[in-house]
C-alpha cells in the first residue's frame, strides 16, 4: 500500500519562533531563539532563573518587542501585529505571580479575561465552562481575588486566560513560590486544560514536574537554546540531570 506523501510530513506549527532576538533598554536577553509548537502539544522551556524564560513569553504575547527575527502564530506575523490584538490570534497569558486584580471578585477578574469583542459575546458560555473546569472558583465567584489561596489565585489566573477561548495557553513559572503540595495540584490544572484540547507552552524552573508533563522541551541557557528533544530525552539527559536536578 502506498504511502501518501502528506501522511509522512511534519505537522505545521500553531507558534514559530526564528533567530529572534529581544532585550531591554540597550541589554540583549535573547539570542537567535528558534522554536516550534504545534496544535495539540505540551511544550516546555526550561533553564535557570535568569536564563530568559519569562522574557520568552513577554515577547511572544507582545508585552516585549522583539528586535529581529519572525513569529508566526498560525502564519500571522506577531512581529507586525499590535500587542492589544496579540490576543486576537489565539495567545492567551498566564504571568509569573498571576497578576489577579486583588481588590477585585473573583467574577470580576475572570471578565477582564473576555474583554475582546469574540469573547464578550459568549461570557456566560466562557464563565460556565470555566466554573464547570474549576467548581471552587463558583464557591468563591464574590470573594476578592486577594483573599484566594495560592492554588486558587493559581486557578484564577488560568480560568481568566480561558475566557478568550484561546488556541495556545503559555503557562509563566506556574509553581513559582507554592507549595510542594500546592505545586502538585497546580501541575494537575495544567494537566487538565492539557486534556481539554488546549496547546500549551509553559516555562518552568520545576524541571522533573514539567517533562514529565510536557510532549517536548527547551533548554534555555543565559538568553540562547542550548537543547531540545523529547521531554523523555531531556529526563535521560546527563546535562540536565546534573544542572537541575541534583542527580
Amino acid at each position: 500500500m502506498r504511502v501518501s506523501s502528506r501522511s509522512i510530513l511534519a505537522p505545521t506549527p500553531m507558534l514559530e519562533l526564528t533567530n529572534v532576538d529581544a532585550g531591554y533598554s540597550g541589554f540583549q536577553a535573547l539570542f537567535g531563539i528558534s522554536m516550534s509548537v504545534s496544535t495539540g502539544e505540551a511544550v516546555a522551556v526550561i533553564g535557570a532563573n535568569g536564563a530568559g524564560k519569562t522574557t520568552l513569553l513577554r515577547v511572544i504575547s507582545g508585552l516585549l518587542p522583539a528586535t529581529d527575527g519572525t513569529m508566526t502564530m498560525e502564519s500571522v506575523s506577531l512581529r507586525t501585529t499590535p500587542p492589544h490584538k496579540i490576543i486576537d490570534t489565539g495567545i492567551a497569558h498566564v504571568p509569573e505571580g498571576r497578576r489577579l486584580f486583588p481588590r477585585l471578585s473573583v467574577e470580576n477578574n475572570l471578565k477582564i479575561g473576555a474583554y475582546i469583542p469574540a469573547a464578550r459575546a459568549k461570557f456566560p458560555e466562557r464563565l460556565a465552562f470555566v466554573y464547570e473546569l474549576f467548581p471552587r472558583l463558583k464557591e468563591r465567584r464574590a470573594q476578592l481575588a486577594g483573599t484566594l489561596s495560592g492554588g486558587e489565585q493559581q486557578m484564577c489566573a488560568i480560568g481568566r486566560a480561558l475566557m478568550s477561548r484561546p488556541k495556545l495557553v503559555l503557562f509563566d513559572e506556574p509553581s513559582m513560590g507554592l507549595a510542594p503540595v500546592i505545586v502538585a495540584q497546580v501541575f494537575d490544572l495544567v494537566r487538565r486544560i492539557r486534556s481539554e484540547g488546549y496547546t500549551v507552552l509553559i516555562v518552568e524552573q520545576n524541571v522533573r514536574q514539567v517533562l514529565k508533563f510536557a510532549d517536548r522541551g527547551y533548554l534555555l541557557e543565559a538568553g540562547r537554546m542550548v537543547m531540545s528533544g523529547t521531554a523523555q530525552e531531556m529526563l535521560k539527559s546527563d546535562e540536565i540531570q546534573k544542572a537541575y536536578m541534583g542527580i
